[in-house]
């Protein structure tokens, strides 16, 4: 057999397009009702962005005119308007919609772990249900896993940003080991950081380029959103259903295209998690064989 090692960042990448290509259905269907949710949430803060452009772009809102340098100012007298929705009733949404993008990550992770075990329902709906109780039993270690990898980066970048970058790297597998190898609380966060001795900048590299594409993806998606909102923002300026409607496919394809990146960027650090394992136990039986040596030939003397 070959030893192990770690391949190139685009080789990772390249693999990732092929577990996600391959189980394109499965992930679908297992993300399909956070997606729709998780739009939800979002739909009120667009509403109100879309309210707020209807009375930027209202007839009489503005006017542009020659006014005398000693005419004395007087201040607009429109009123104030007021959002569609309360300031805190976003904050909640927003609140929801991060914990619903955790439950996604969560899903990708149980998802990858069944297709690299060759595990695999009769049905599509069976196989999405398995992967829904996997995930449910593990919503509350992987919330708490992963408030301890945020508390510990922030807790670096509040230091300086270099302790920040080594922590978050250190216990960037955390996330994995509670998924692939049952590792909760705090010894998903020690998994992780020995997983990384003697090869952290080497995962540290390969970490900042997965970490590239998918922001790059991110920015590219977020970026024709905004501008697609805009433009059919203006032509929906009068509200009603239609706008409604539009505001909401828009939120759906967006937030698929964000689920989708992530996705891909799990499947990526996947197969990294699975090569850092495979070195580790060569490394852990490599030592083994060092210190306990090869017991000697017993000699041939005769009991007389």
């Amino acid at each position: 057999m070959a030893p192990a090692r770690l391949k190139g960042s685009f080789v990772y990448l390249a693999n990732a397009v092929h577990d996600m290509t391959g189980n394109l259905a499965i992930i679908a269907l297992a993300l399909a009702p956070l997606v729709f949710v998780a739009s939800l949430c979002l739909l009120p803060d667009a509403l109100n962005l879309q309210h707020q452009l209807g009375h930027t772009f209202e007839p009489g809102t503005h006017t542009v005119g020659w006014h005398l340098a000693q005419a004395p100012y007087a201040p607009p007298t429109g009123r104030v308007m007021q959002p569609l929705f309360p300031a805190w009733e976003i904050r909640i949404l927003e609140i929801l919609f991060a914990i619903l993008t955790f439950t996604a990550n969560l899903l990708v992770l149980c998802t990858l772990a069944r297709i690299q075990a060759g595990l695999r329902e009769a049905t599509l709906v069976g196989e999405v249900t398995e992967i829904y109780r996997r995930a449910i039993r593990l919503v509350p270690s992987f919330f708490w896993v992963a408030a301890l990898q945020l508390f510990a980066t922030a807790v670096g970048f509040v230091l300086l940003i270099v302790p920040g970058f080594l922590a978050f790297v250190w216990l960037y597998f955390a996330q994995y080991a509670l998924v692939f190898d049952n590792q909760r609380g705090w010894s998903a966060l020690l998994r992780s950081r020995d997983l990384m001795r003697g090869r952290f900048f080497c995962v540290a590299m390969r970490l900042v380029v997965f970490l590239a594409v998918w922001s790059g993806f991110n920015s590219w998606s977020s970026g024709i959103f905004v501008a697609v909102s805009f433009i059919l923002g203006l032509l929906a300026i009068t509200g009603g259903v239609f706008s409604v409607t539009v505001i909401l496919v828009l939120d759906v394809i967006w937030i698929c295209v964000t689920y989708a990146t992530t996705a891909f960027f799990y499947a990526a650090g996947v197969r990294l998690y699975q090569d850092l394992k495979a070195l580790s136990r060569e490394q852990t039986a490599a030592a083994t064989e060092m210190v306990l040596p090869p017991t000697a030939p017993l000699s041939g003397t005769m009991l007389g």
